[in-house]
């Protein structure tokens, strides 16, 4: 899993609960407990770009003409 800074405010009642889970580290318990939300998101992104490029495809090929180049 890739590192990412999170930023969040504990109570005792979650880092005991991740100590008795036999979790390694808080940090970790709260990382997979944001990766839903994260997967969530990025979900949503792809499928905002992907609507985003469906009304406006017009316009690309109407700029850029509909030859599709692969790079």
């Amino acid at each position: 899993m890739p590192r990412t800074q999170l930023n969040s405010r504990v109570d005792q009642a979650v880092a005991a609960e991740a100590a008795g889970q036999g979790r390694a580290t808080v940090t970790r318990s709260l990382a997979e407990r944001a990766e839903p939300d994260r997967e969530d998101a990025g979900r949503a992104f792809v499928e905002a770009a992907a609507d985003f490029m469906r009304r406006y495809e017009s316009v690309f090929a109407e700029e850029f003409g509909t030859e599709r180049v692969a790079h």
